[in-house]
């Protein structure tokens, strides 16, 4: 099977059209027709039906999709290693839940980078199943989540505790009449009901807290958000704490391949605080 018909696949599949993949690659559209239907021929399947209009995934092409995601991003992931800048010895490939990459993940690998100039590092952004499918197939040596990720091969431990507390821009006025409701998953949904109990509903919602404080910034709000994140803005009187209100802690842990805890001291926890669920 060819990695190149692969990526050609996947290429089809993100424009939806042969020629706008074509251009893409930088290819003739005879090019990515061969490459489709070699691809085709080898695993014995139509994945697209193609049409002047577009091209659209076949069941056996939507079965297809993820493997072939997790092909291309083994041999980008290969080639990466194999091409290391001088100096460097090791790759250490890192996957960040989006939301908690500011003051956390980044202090993190800044953390790596300085103590170990040795070590290249890539950062992805993923959710759950992302990082499992990731560190299951050895594209990825860690994920940073808000849960741990179980498998065979898989080792895991407490990261930190995240503090979610309640500030608002309008020190003054009701946070609840321009509450902005930012969601941190089941667990969050089910203290918030539990500790604000109404048939109110906010009128925006994010799932990542850096959005939500961006638009707070730009018009306002209220907003449960990592104490992490608005730390500096709390300290500028941009954001204020709301008086007498609840705040949550969730557990953040680390996840990573345990081949690859020989490579990267840095996976085992350094504290004994930090293993036992304390503030990184």
């Amino acid at each position: 099977m060819n990695i190149t018909a692969i990526q050609t696949f996947l290429a089809v599949v993100r424009c939806r059209n042969l020629n706008r993949a074509a251009e893409q690659l930088n290819v003739t559209q005879s090019a990515v027709t061969a490459r489709l239907d070699t691809l085709e021929q080898a695993l014995g399947a139509q994945l697209l039906v193609r049409s002047r209009k577009g091209a659209t995934l076949t069941k056996a092409g939507f079965a297809f999709l993820e493997q072939a995601e997790v092909i291309a991003r083994t041999w980008d992931n290969a080639r990466a290693r194999a091409n290391l800048p001088r100096g460097v010895t090791r790759l250490f490939s890192f996957v960040c839940d989006p939301g908690l990459w500011t003051g956390l993940g980044q202090r993190w690998i800044d953390s790596i980078r300085r103590d170990h100039p040795e070590t290249a590092i890539e950062i992805w952004s993923g959710l759950a199943r992302d990082a499992e499918t990731w560190l299951q197939s050895g594209m990825s040596d860690a994920a940073l989540l808000p849960e741990p990720v179980i498998g065979a091969g898989i080792d895991h431990r407490d990261f930190a505790i995240d503090r979610l507390i309640l500030v608002t821009t309008a020190p003054d006025v009701p946070w609840q009449s321009h509450y902005i409701y930012v969601d941190y998953g089941p667990l969050f949904r089910a203290q918030h009901a539990e500790a604000w109990p109404s048939d109110e509903s906010a009128a925006l919602a994010f799932s990542t807290p850096d959005w939500a404080l961006d638009h707070m910034r730009r018009d306002g709000g209220a907003a449960y958000l990592p104490e992490r994140i608005v730390r500096a803005d709390i300290e500028a009187r941009n954001l204020h704490p709301v008086a007498d209100s609840v705040s949550f802690d969730r557990r953040l842990v680390l996840s990573w391949r345990k081949a690859s805890a020989d490579s990267f001291g840095f996976l085992a926890p350094s504290d004994p605080a930090v293993a036992a669920g304390g503030q990184q």
